[in-house]
């Protein structure tokens, strides 16, 4: 931690989710020495690019996969791909849209800040159905010859309106359109990793590489069909091309091969009982706290199974005094907070993101913290 006491950065506990703000997730030795060891030598992009994606396909069970800086770079270099086959000299100007199809379908009920990404690879969206219904004809009639693809982003955390992946995935292909899935935040299970694809049929899915992963922060993976991911690759670096500010480097590469073997392999049901019997302990500790309402709840933020405990706080000029206080406790604690329409009404803390003795600090200051918010 010195170059942040160097910085004067105070560091954080993280209890509340895997924020890009909060640094995403810390990485385990086994992702650093990869970096560390990728660091040490020159080595060509293009191969290394190659077989990391040969690699992290054979773990994914995937015919094909690509490491990016981040999976908002994911969305642009497979749209880019998609748009342009591979072809620099479609896209001879950007955006290109007289040269190159140039809409991306999107589910009203999927439109989230992260979406603004795609606009980077030259695409407009044409949003189709609402946030109470969707239907089928409406898919249907969206698809025309400036259609790029069909974008999809996963989670039951989302309005649940949406057509199913399975219903977008024949309409789509019976139309010869790709489709895409944003699965940014949707490890664990680690199925995932193939499922969309595999299972479901989409062509393309991307993740975030320093979330769950644990791999580093600024980078990102897709997986899926091998023709689609070779011409994402010809947009991106170490090519000089639209995407090159994109750049991965060799040791974000080696990090996320290390990170997707290490994760492959986890004991997730082990872990998860570790995490659930973390939040057992907090809710059972914490049940004496004047004025709150705890309730364990089995899944996280992003509708993924990461259990987690909310404690409301029903007034909420007394919910955003806890909230204060735990962003000025030393160390600072991270949560997840509960507002709607610019009212506080409480927050969750999560297990996954804790180091050592750190889940016994969290319960400490959330009880200094709702005890110190009493008028």
């Amino acid at each position: 931690m010195g170059i942040y006491s160097d910085l004067g950065v105070p560091p954080v506990i993280n209890a509340a989710t895997t924020f890009t703000a909060l640094g995403g997730s810390l990485m385990p030795d086994e992702v650093l020495d990869a970096m560390r060891d990728a660091a040490g030598s020159f080595i060509d992009m293009h191969q290394l690019h190659l077989a990391a994606g040969r690699r992290i396909a054979e773990l994914t069970r995937n015919e094909a996969a690509y490491v990016t800086s981040g999976c908002a770079a994911a969305l642009v270099l497979v749209l880019l791909g998609i748009r342009t086959k591979g072809d620099p000299s479609v896209l001879r100007d950007f955006p290109g849209r007289e040269h190159a199809p140039s809409e991306v379908i999107m589910h009203a009920a999927h439109r989230i800040p992260y979406d603004a990404a795609i606009a980077l690879s030259g695409v407009t969206v044409r949003q189709i159905g609402n946030i109470q219904q969707t239907f089928e004809w409406e898919l249907e009639a969206a698809i025309t010859k400036e259609t790029a693809a069909v974008l999809y982003v996963a989670g039951p955390h989302l309005p649940q309106v949406a057509l199913p992946l399975p219903e977008v995935v024949r309409i789509a292909k019976s139309r010869g359109v790709p489709v895409i899935v944003d699965a940014a935040a949707q490890l664990p299970p680690v199925e995932n990793l193939w499922h969309f694809t595999r299972d479901l049929g989409a062509d393309i899915a991307v993740f975030s590489g320093g979330k769950a992963l644990r791999g580093p922060q600024a980078s990102g993976l897709m997986v899926g069909n091998p023709d689609i991911i070779e011409a994402a690759r010809q947009n991106g670096a170490p090519f000089q091309r639209w995407a090159r500010a994109m750049k991965a480097g060799k040791e974000e590469i080696a990090g996320l091969v290390a990170a997707v073997e290490r994760f492959v392999n986890l004991d997730h049901a082990a872990l998860h009982e570790e995490w659930q019997a973390t939040v057992d302990a907090w809710a059972l500790a914490l049940a004496d706290l004047p004025g709150a309402i705890l309730q364990p709840e089995l899944l996280n933020e992003a509708g993924q199974p990461v259990p987690r405990l909310y404690v409301g706080i029903p007034d909420s000029s007394r919910a955003s005094r806890v909230l204060a206080a735990l962003d000025g406790a030393a160390p600072r604690i991270a949560v997840h907070p509960d507002k709607r329409n610019g009212s506080a009404y409480g927050f969750w803390i999560g297990p996954d993101l804790l180091q050592d003795g750190e889940a016994a600090i969290v319960e400490e200051k959330v009880r200094e913290a709702v005890r110190g918010s009493r008028d």
